[in-house]
């Protein structure tokens, strides 16, 4: 797949009024591709701190900005319904005109999981629901009326009217790294999305993790041709921030990271905003200077 590397940002759904637009409005001036924001009810070592929904977060931040691609980094059927997914995702396109981009994982144990009061799935479960609800989701979006009964969802009659913007469907970005999940990005995404060791990101050492999505990246080539896909038809994206420290310490190191990056097969990388403490803290002089430049010589 030809053209640049696309240069995004995850921002934290933890800004609340005018401070949250504000934040949006920067990364659009910045000039990264697309932005990103978290989707759960709650995060690690910020459970208990300020955190807000995904979906409301990214209507502001569609009112804030005109031409950057917004999405979840990722949504997951942990506490989402196939029907409410689709139908908050199909507003938002329209909100942002045609715009948004529908990022899925099939969801980690934790918290979120067991929120709704169900039990917590094993790893096969987990992969068959995100399966369903994935290809929910896509008929969902495909069709003004749906009906379907599945071992996980339902939908009766559901009407959601008008269609996307974005035709056939809004884009969706499939995050996974094991064998089924790669499969389901094969068959249904237009990204494909990584934060290297999803069991446990940013242990690794920078060259094992690099070797680490340099292998992911030859499964999911393997998974495409299976499938019947050209695997260049599906965009890459890597998040940085949860690969190695400091992505973005000086314009020459976060040159390097991209370039590796792009040197290995991808098309998108994903930085974290940064933040006054804790994880993704950083120096915003820092991230300012590094992505002006890099993006300056794109």
């Amino acid at each position: 797949m030809g053209g640049r590397v696309r240069l995004g940002v995850l921002v934290l759904p933890e800004h609340a009024g005018s401070s949250a637009a504000e934040v949006w409005r920067r990364a659009e001036e910045l000039g990264f591709d697309h932005g990103w924001t978290l989707d759960h009810l709650s995060w690690r070592t910020l459970r208990g701190k300020p955190w807000f929904d995904a979906m409301t977060t990214l209507a502001v931040a569609a009112g804030a900005t005109r031409k950057i691609t917004l999405g979840t980094l990722v949504a997951s059927p942990n506490f989402r319904h196939p029907v409410v997914t689709a139908a908050q995702a199909r507003t938002l396109d329209h909100l942002s005109g045609g715009r948004f981009v529908l990022g899925i994982g099939a969801g980690a144990p934790g918290s979120d999981s067991t929120a709704l009061g169900g039990p917590e799935l094993s790893l096969g479960d987990r992969a068959a629901r995100f399966r369903e609800f994935v290809t929910l989701v896509d008929t969902l979006l495909r069709n003004e009326n749906t009906t379907f009964e599945g071992s996980y969802f339902a939908a009766r009659d559901v009407c959601l009217a008008p269609l996307c913007v974005q035709r056939p469907r809004l884009p969706m970005a499939i995050a996974a790294t094991g064998a089924r999940g790669m499969r389901l990005a094969a068959e249904y995404a237009d990204t494909w999305v990584t934060i290297g060791d999803a069991a446990d990101p940013g242990s690794q050492s920078e060259k094992d993790a690099f070797r680490t999505l340099r292998e992911q990246l030859g499964r999911l080539e393997e998974a495409c041709l299976d499938r019947g896909r050209d695997p260049g038809t599906l965009r890459r994206l890597v998040n940085l921030s949860r690969l190695v420290p400091a992505p973005y310490r000086s314009p020459g190191r976060l040159t390097e990271l991209v370039g590796r990056s792009v040197e290995l097969g991808f098309t998108d990388v994903v930085l974290a905003y940064p933040r006054a403490e804790g994880v993704f803290a950083g120096d915003s002089a820092q991230f300012d200077n590094a992505v002006t430049q890099v993006r300056a010589a794109a």
